[in-house]
């Protein structure tokens, strides 16, 4: 009979357990944001939130107000839509509101590097040196020639002549952004290897293509993996993909190369130093890789594309770069050498500046979470104040609230490349109510979790495209071709991605 009642008692006890972890007794506390936890134990909204996590934000909005919270895949998560909130939450400490803690849980689950405690320091301390300043000056010297490896090496040899070739954009620009900025960061192959400084060329020009073909296909799974939602047979693939780039990044490997730059050697030393193994180290270059190179090529697809879908925005920037190149002694003509581009040249292109900055809020989706690790206060705009629980997650979409909000930015599903430029080249300030607005554009994140390479990557896609209206005549192949519709399944992740590609071609303009 007792162990009848102790059987029972421990059934009773984990199904209560059961019941809460799924969240069935969760209620809204005094003061908390309205709760909606829907109508599946534990899932909540998730596979909602996933089909298209912007439209799912749009209708809690509409139905909750500008701060609710949803239950998504045992999480509670409070998203916040007013913008007057952001600077509140970017700039709380993190013994209050933690980005470590889901950015921790992301990278091992994506690309099965566990942090260590150094490495945020690590990251930080490198990316200042490396990618900001005289840092910045040498990886913009070393991207340049990459893309002249990759993108002017017919045009130097002569074997381009003024014919028209054909290609699909995104992919084109995909390619050569990711292969660019690969060989700047991770090296290049030793002449002494290949043979020649030519044959060098050549296979870094074969093995960085073949890297990417590998990397789109992760790319592809990236999102479902990152909830974990891949089928088993995607899952498989994934698993295959991680372990092919933990052996072509492995720390052996990469100290092979030549010209490896100072960002990478310095992380990986400072690494070693706090007794990060070998094999994770591997899987850090992995990560590092992605979160440098999986969004500068789709956002170069996408100015590219606008540039020519708005022939004056294309005339004023290519008007721009020629000018540019003018002023630097160096011009594009028949019989000349291409053009080399300096930091210091991107640093004197404002109408690119802007270009980039537009097609940036456009398309640039990034979700800001931040683990709540103890009772916090928030309060709205309109004087509302709410209080954020321990143990939830809160979270910011800039897209909805930023950079789509109309108050902010007139007719904001147009592409204006001038839109954040003054007609003196001076960047623009933005009002809402007579009030400056700090945030009116948060592609690269904010506060703690601002991106640390955003410097570089801006530098990296400005040159593409400099070096492209520079050096080739463009256009689409169907001048009536529509922009295409973003894939819905990346929000959250950066950069969008388009649904289908377009077709374009080039030739030499000289």
């Amino acid at each position: 009979m007792v162990l009848w009642v102790i059987l029972l008692c421990t059934l009773v006890l984990s199904l209560l357990g059961g019941l809460y972890v799924l969240g069935v007794f969760r209620k809204r506390r005094a003061n908390e944001p309205p709760l909606d936890k829907g109508t599946i134990p534990w899932l909540g909204y998730l596979l909602e939130f996933r089909k298209d996590s912007s439209a799912f934000l749009k209708r809690m909005q509409r139905k909750h107000g500008d701060v609710f919270t949803v239950l998504i895949g045992g999480y509670y998560f409070t998203f916040v839509m007013d913008l007057f909130c952001f600077g509140t939450i970017v700039k709380e400490s993190r013994s209050k509101l933690d980005f470590m803690t889901p950015a921790t849980q992301l990278v091992m689950q994506v690309f099965g590097y566990k942090p260590t405690k150094a490495t945020h320091s690590v990251v930080h301390e490198s990316s200042t040196k490396h990618l900001m300043g005289d840092g910045l000056t040498a990886l913009t010297q070393a991207t340049m020639e990459s893309f002249r490896k990759l993108l002017l090496f017919n045009l130097s040899s002569g074997e381009e002549k003024q014919v028209w070739q054909e290609e699909n954009l995104f992919h084109y620009c995909y390619n050569i952004v990711f292969r660019a900025g690969y060989l700047a960061l991770y090296g290049t192959e030793p002449p002494r290897g290949a043979g020649s400084k030519e044959k060098a060329e050549e296979q870094d020009r074969l093995h960085s293509n073949q890297l990417f073909q590998e990397f789109q296909k992760y790319d592809r799974l990236f999102p479902h993996l990152a909830f974990a939602l891949l089928p088993p047979k995607d899952k498989r693939e994934a698993e295959r993909l991680k372990r092919h780039f933990w052996n072509m990044l492995s720390v052996k490997k990469v100290w092979q190369k030549d010209n490896i730059s100072g960002w990478i050697s310095d992380q990986d030393q400072l690494l070693a130093q706090n007794g990060v193994p070998e094999y994770m180290r591997g899987r850090f270059m992995f990560m590092l890789l992605w979160a440098s190179q999986g969004n500068t090529g789709p956002t170069a697809f996408w100015l590219l594309l606008y540039l020519l879908k708005h022939p004056e925005a294309l005339k004023a920037v290519r008007d721009e770069v020629d000018k540019v190149s003018r002023e630097s002694g160096q011009e594009v003509k028949a019989g000349s050498p291409p053009i080399t581009v300096t930091r210091d040249m991107l640093n004197r292109t404002p109408l690119l500046d802007s270009a980039l900055e537009e097609t940036l809020r456009l398309v640039a989706a990034p979700m800001l979470v931040r683990a709540v690790l103890e009772d916090t206060s928030l309060r709205t705009g309109s004087g509302t104040e709410f209080t954020l629980r321990k143990g939830d997650r809160v979270a910011l979409f800039p897209h909805i609230s930023v950079q789509m909000n109309p108050e902010i930015h007139k007719e904001p599903h147009k592409f204006k490349y001038d839109r954040f430029v003054n007609p003196d080249g001076t960047r623009k300030d933005f009002y809402r109510n007579g009030k400056k607005l700090k945030f009116v554009s948060m592609p690269w994140g904010a506060g703690v979790s601002t991106c640390p390479g955003r410097f570089f990557a801006s530098a990296e896609m400005k040159l593409f495209v400099f070096l492209m209206l520079s050096n080739y005549d463009l256009e689409l192949v169907n001048e009536e071709e529509e922009i295409p519709a973003m894939d819905i399944s990346r929000w959250g992740f950066g950069t969008m991605q388009p649904v289908r590609d377009v077709r374009f071609r080039y030739r030499p303009r000289f």
